[in-house]
């Protein structure tokens, strides 16, 4: 079988006339005749990725108070340093997941991994406050387009009814990294200090992007790995077969597709919430609950850890509520808001707990709660961006940071302001705590609201689906 190259700049820089050439035999399968899994290793692949993602994003939370200190930052001033990841992350998420559309995402997904790993060793590099807003800024548009693309990688490389449950460990994977990062962070600071810090994890993307480049092919028809038997797998489950797409984006329908802005709704409470402990939580245990820095490091990666199994699990319970036919989207529906439901409940009661560690365990059970429903809103995502996952993803992702950026603005200017009235430990922090409970409710009274509303990709009207 011979495919086409995504283009003559991909074989220039390969080396290679036709480096996506397949030696896939069509009547016995590769690897010897026997079938093949090969999409089982771009799991692996998306997985590393995605814990590296966060795992460099989230030491970030961890150092903040030996940055803060050594610069003699305000709360405000480092939460716009935090703001400038994010905004940056939001702006360049729709062209970078367009890129991939129009190069592939083998192309892109390696060069933004180098490009964020570079500024994440930068950043123990700077010297002042603008200094660590331009590197932290670049950061952010280094990191921006790798979940659309990623996303785009799942719609080529597995059936339909396999993508919730490889959303949920990708997913998981990303924030086990994030659990793991308060920790590693905390043991490494005290032992090489912070600017070091940010110099070892920025090495690990390096070493993914290496590795990605020589296995990975934007679609399994172009690998040696892949048999007959598992390419005729995932195109008869509904893999998309084209490398890259050159069509416009149908904007003029996308702007008028209900579904697409209930799902930036969703995000958009989703991340003002979890981006709280992607940032905060350190700083907010250190502040409110004077705790030590390797206490810090373990309760934050306690409640993260949280976040990383729901995530897994709403992966499972994602590809079994696709598998109920007519009636899944109100059993999708239903079961995301009554994630965020419970969410909300268990955060109401962790912030009244008298210990810090039961706080942090109440507050574990609420990410668990709220990250369920995040495989869900990922298939729902990808089921309403049809051929166009890339922009249209990263448009509903990019409307997640707007939530992500009010929240971490909101909590350095809460956190002053409550300083200036003279309240300090848990009298200044605790009462924010009252939002993000009102949030998490928002979030589900909009899973209620939900309905799919399917992508006609050149003319016509959305048609609802229930």
């Amino acid at each position: 079988m011979r495919n086409e190259s995504n283009g003559p700049n991909d074989i220039a820089e390969s080396g290679n006339s036709n480096p996506y050439e397949s030696t896939v035999d069509s009547t016995t399968g590769g690897a010897g005749g026997r079938p093949s899994r090969a999409r089982m290793f771009v799991v692996f692949w998306l997985c590393a990725m995605a814990a590296i993602l966060y795992l460099d994003r989230i030491c970030w939370g961890q150092a903040a108070p030996f940055i803060k200190k050594e610069f003699e930052l305000s709360n405000t001033q480092i939460a716009y340093l935090a703001m400038a990841f994010q905004f940056a992350y939001g702006v360049f998420e729709v062209p970078t997941g367009r890129w991939g559309e129009l190069i592939g995402a083998r192309r892109v997904l390696t060069r933004i991994t180098i490009w964020w790993s570079i500024f994440t060793a930068a950043t123990g590099a700077c010297t002042n406050f603008l200094s660590l807003f331009i590197v932290r800024f670049l950061f952010g548009a280094g990191e921006a387009g790798a979940y659309p693309n990623a996303a785009r990688v799942l719609t080529r490389w597995f059936p339909t009814n396999e993508r919730g449950r490889v959303q949920g460990i990708m997913l998981a994977a990303s924030l086990i990294g994030g659990a793991l990062s308060p920790s590693l962070a905390a043991g490494l600071i005290d032992n090489i200090g912070w600017r070091w810090t940010f110099a070892v994890f920025g090495s690990i993307g390096i070493i993914w992007a290496t590795g990605f480049w020589i296995w990975f092919r934007d679609t399994p028809d172009q690998h040696s790995w892949v048999s007959s038997e598992e390419l005729a797998t995932i195109r008869s489950g509904g893999g998309m077969s084209a490398p890259t797409v050159h069509e416009l984006v149908p904007w003029s329908i996308v702007f008028k597709n209900k579904g697409i802005w209930i799902l930036s709704a969703i995000i958009t409470c989703s991340s003002f919430n979890s981006y709280f402990y992607f940032n905060w939580f350190p700083s907010y245990l250190t502040s409110a609950h004077s705790i030590s820095n390797s206490q810090t490091g373990f309760l934050a990666s306690l409640a993260l850890g949280g976040a990383a199994l729901g995530v897994f699990t709403g992966g499972i319970i994602a590809d079994r509520i696709i598998r109920a036919g007519e009636s899944a989207n109100l059993i999708r529906r239903l079961f995301c808001a009554s994630t965020f439901f419970a969410g909300a409940a268990a955060l109401f009661i962790a912030v009244r707990c008298e210990t810090v560690e039961w706080l942090a365990s109440f507050t574990a059970v609420s990410l668990f709660c709220t990250q369920l429903a995040l495989p869900s809103w990922w298939s729902s995502a990808i089921e309403q961006s049809g051929k166009h996952v890339g922009p249209l993803f990263g448009l509903m992702n990019m409307m997640g940071t707007g939530g992500a950026l009010i929240s971490l603005w909101f909590v350095g200017v809460f956190a002053d302001y409550q300083q200036s009235r003279g309240l300090s430990g848990r009298a200044q922090w605790d009462p924010m705590f009252s939002v993000y409970v009102c949030i998490l409710i928002a979030a589900g009274f909009f899973w209620l609201l939900f309905r799919k509303h399917t992508m006609v990709e050149l003319h016509g009207e959305p048609t609802p689906a229930q």
